[in-house]
C-alpha cells in the first residue's frame, strides 16, 4: 500500500502543477521551484553532449522548446563514439526515445530511464548491448550516470510529461556540441561519418527549438520537419528494464 500511494502521489503532483500553470499562475521567478512546478506535465525534449559532460532538459513552453536545467553528468565510459557491441563499455551516441514503460523508479541505481538501445539504426549496423540508462548513484559502464539529486529532476518531468500525453520523450546524444569548429575539429576521427549523419539534428534544433523529426532509411539517420508539433521518433525497441550490469 505504502508503495502504491507513492505512485499516486507522483502522479498526481504534475497534474496540480501543470493545472496552475494552465490557469495562468506563472507569476514565480523562471529558475525557482516553484516555476518549474508550474510546468510539471509540459513535453520534454533531452540532449547529451559527451565531451562537455552535460545533460540538458528543455520544457515546451508555448510552440517552442526552451532549456529548463543543464545538469553534469557525473559519469560515463568509452570515450566519444557510439556503442557498436556488448562489453566494449561505450555509452550511446544517435537519436533515441523513451516511452512509460522505458521509466524504472525502482532502479539499484536509485532511478533510471531506459533510453531504448539498441535502436533502428543500431539494429541495421548489427550493433549490441542491453539496459542502457540514465540514471542515478553517480556510477557508469555504457550508461549515463548523474548525481540523485539531478535525477530526481530529470525523471520526475520525463515521467510528467508521459503521464500528460507525450507519447514519446526524445533523447537525442551527441559527441560534442556539434558545431562547425567542433567538427572541423574532428574532420579525422574513425567516426567522422556517423557524426555527419548527427549534425542535421543537432542544427535543426538550435535553429527551430523543436525537436528533429528522425528516421532510418537505408541504415542512415535522415532527419527532417517533425510531421506534426508532437511528432516523436519510433527508434526504440527490443530493450528490458532488467538490469544485469
Amino acid at each position: 500500500m505504502p508503495k502504491i500511494a507513492l505512485v499516486i502521489a507522483m502522479l498526481l503532483m504534475p497534474f496540480m502543477s501543470f493545472a496552475s500553470f494552465l490557469n495562468g499562475n506563472t507569476t514565480t521567478t523562471p529558475g525557482s521551484k516553484e516555476f518549474k512546478q508550474q510546468l510539471m506535465g509540459s513535453p520534454v525534449y533531452i540532449q547529451i553532449f559527451k565531451e562537455e559532460r552535460t545533460l540538458e532538459l528543455y520544457v515546451k513552453m508555448g510552440e517552442q522548446y526552451q532549456l529548463l536545467n543543464s545538469y553534469r553528468i557525473c559519469n560515463y565510459s568509452g570515450g566519444l563514439g557510439p556503442k557498436q557491441r556488448q562489453g566494449d563499455f561505450k555509452s550511446p551516441e544517435g537519436f533515441y526515445s523513451v516511452d512509460r514503460s522505458q521509466l524504472k523508479p525502482d532502479s539499484r541505481f536509485y532511478k533510471a530511464i531506459n533510453i531504448g538501445f539498441p535502436n533502428a539504426y543500431d539494429r541495421s549496423h548489427g550493433y549490441q548491448g542491453q539496459y542502457l540508462m540514465i540514471h542515478g548513484a553517480c556510477v557508469s559502464v555504457g550508461c549515463y550516470a548523474m548525481t540523485d539529486s539531478n535525477i530526481d529532476e530529470i525523471f520526475q518531468f520525463v515521467t510528467g510529461a508521459l503521464v500528460f500525453g507525450q507519447p514519446r520523450v526524445q533523447v537525442s546524444i551527441y559527441p560534442f556540441r556539434m558545431t562547425d569548429a567542433n567538427m572541423e575539429r574532428y574532420k579525422h576521427s574513425y567516426y567522422i561519418n556517423f557524426w555527419k549523419q548527427l549534425k542535421p539534428g543537432y542544427d535543426y534544433f538550435t535553429a527551430n527549438h523543436q525537436p528533429p523529426g528522425v528516421s532510418v532509411i537505408s541504415g542512415n539517420y535522415v532527419i527532417s520537419k517533425p510531421v506534426t508539433p508532437t511528432a516523436q521518433p519510433q527508434l526504440a525497441s527490443n530493450y528490458s528494464l532488467t538490469e544485469t550490469k
